[in-house]
């Protein structure tokens, strides 16, 4: 299986790996993933408190929304490699 990373090369462009799915590079991978989602979510509920407060200063939602696309950028990510790892759905099956 050919598994994408959670991280991109030094050129910018996306790393994949060969994998059983078991490998120490595998299990490194789903820890960042699982870091990377927290850290989301994390996000998530501190933009939620900052826009239920006062009016924040332009600065401040400069760094949310730059943060929030890179967490946006990850969380794509991780969903386009874990969906590349399912097994194909049958679109023909009788009902």
């Amino acid at each position: 299986m050919i598994r994408l990373l959670p991280w991109t090369g030094a050129d910018g462009k996306p790393n994949y790996l060969s994998t059983d799915g078991t490998g120490p590079l595998s299990r490194l991978a789903d820890q960042i993933e699982y870091v990377q989602l927290g850290l989301a979510g994390k996000l998530l509920d501190h933009v939620r408190v900052v826009l239920s407060g006062a009016t924040p200063e332009t600065s401040e939602l400069r760094l949310l929304t730059s943060q929030l696309a890179d967490a946006l950028r990850d969380a794509l990510l991780i969903a386009e490699s874990r969906g590349a790892r399912l097994a194909p759905v049958d679109t023909n099956e009788d009902q």
